[in-house]
């Protein structure tokens, strides 16, 4: 095909013949000039053009498609950063109006942390607010209490997370000064109180959730810290309020942190704490209040969406009802069921056998810490399989594993383990 034998727009339309409605007219048109573009390119680099009609359809329908979607982790790992982290608790979002900043009770303009900031009390004792995430968290508290003045924290805690954020950045951006103490692997209580002087206002401590230094080490501890007499902040990450201990994860309880009598911690909420992407910031009622009068406070806060998953999360957690929160339920789950999931799910799949094996926390917590697992290995090649089980509806994430596509059951629902097997058979 040469140029000159490219139908026009108007001979396209009239090709497609599409249902009235279905498309604007104009989108229809933008994907028709679209595809006469692409098959413009290819011919002049000497390349098949594709069918324009096929083409044309495909990127309308691909319109109707949703781009975020459900998926099955079949990974193993519980807190999937790629995955959305924690699967959080059902919950049916509220159609129409709600009483987000409305207090029914006198009716005048509420507040909408209301919703969940006394089931945060309870839990943690200790006043608290949230915001969308550890890192809006860690900019509010330094800028609000340190911009302009220094910031204490150890090299050994000087860390970088998913995506590039880094700890010195975020610290820059809100107007702290850094002040760096003690070595990568070693920092004594006295490095820290050298440090403090005239314009100290806090005493960072970075909790290392992704990465583990172990041999020749040494920090203080919290209790110690707060005998300096300077606030300490704790950006404690994985935001753990259950003790997962028995169930092979060992990670500090936020509560443990403020009963250690630090001003300060945050954490977040999509990871060992099991809900929506949240984050927050707890401790002494003076200064959580000041940083909630922060003016960038209200650019950071959770939207109405987010307010009604937390506030779910939040009063499970306090009720104790904790195989009601995937993520918990999840890691408390024990390799005897595990097993026999597995060989119920093997049996069904001709050629398939099950394995010992590991499953993660993942999500940036509890670095080298595994949980006892039984795998279910699949028959075939393993990275045609693996595309092919992507491409489901809906899609199955499984990993590759010593020269097989290997299924962790554990983050697994039971209602979708058919779906296992009817793309595998």
């Amino acid at each position: 095909m040469d140029l000159s034998a490219l139908p026009s727009v108007d001979q396209l339309l009239g090709r497609l013949a599409l249902p009235p409605g279905r498309f604007p007219h104009r989108i229809v048109v933008q994907e028709i000039r679209r595809a006469l573009d692409l098959a413009r390119t290819a011919i002049r680099a000497g390349e098949h053009a594709a069918p324009l009609e096929e083409t044309i359809l495909q990127s309308l329908e691909k319109l109707e498609r949703p781009s975020l979607q459900r998926v099955i982790n079949a990974t193993g790992v519980v807190l999937h950063t790629n995955l959305g982290r924690a699967p959080i608790a059902p919950f049916t979002a509220i159609d129409g109006y709600s009483n987000l900043e409305y207090d029914l009770q006198s009716g005048r303009r509420g507040k909408r942390d209301s919703h969940y900031t006394s089931l945060l009390s309870q839990l943690l004792n200790a006043p608290a607010i949230a915001v969308n995430n550890n890192a809006a968290a860690t900019y509010l508290v330094l800028n609000e209490l340190a911009a302009g003045q220094e910031v204490i924290v150890s090299r050994g805690e000087l860390i970088e997370i998913g995506d590039g954020f880094r700890i010195p950045d975020i610290m820059e951006r809100s107007g702290a000064i850094l002040r760096e103490v003690g070595t990568t692997n070693r920092t004594t209580l006295s490095d820290y109180q050298r440090a403090i002087n005239e314009r100290t206002r806090l005493i960072l401590r970075v909790h290392p959730s992704n990465f583990h230094i172990s041999g020749f080490t040494q920090k203080p501890t919290l209790a110690e810290l707060v005998t300096l007499g300077v606030p300490v902040y704790e950006d404690l990450g994985s935001g753990c309020l259950v003790d997962l201990r028995p169930y092979g994860i060992t990670e500090p309880l936020v509560t443990e942190s403020l009963t250690a009598g630090i001003a300060l911690v945050s954490f977040s909420c999509d990871k060992l704490l099991g809900g929506p992407q949240t984050g927050i910031i707890a401790g002494d009622a003076n200064l959580v209040e000041r940083i909630r009068r922060n003016p960038m406070y209200r650019a950071f806060r959770p939207d109405k969406l987010i307010v009604q998953a937390l506030e779910t999360t939040l009063r499970l957690l306090l009720l104790e009802r904790y195989d009601e929160i995937p993520a918990l339920r999840m890691i408390r789950l024990g390799a005897s069921a595990l097993k026999q999931r597995a060989e119920a799910l093997a049996a069904q799949i001709p050629g398939a056998t099950v394995a010992e094996g590991t499953s993660v926390a993942g999500g940036g917590s509890t670095p080298d810490q595994t949980l006892a697992a039984w795998l279910v290995r699949l028959p075939g090649a393993p990275n045609p399989l693996e595309r092919k089980l992507r491409a489901c509806s809906p899609p199955i994430v499984a990993r590759i594993e010593q020269g097989a596509v290997v299924v962790d059951l554990r983050t697994v629902a039971p209602s979708d383990e058919a779906a296992i097997v009817a793309a595998v058979v």
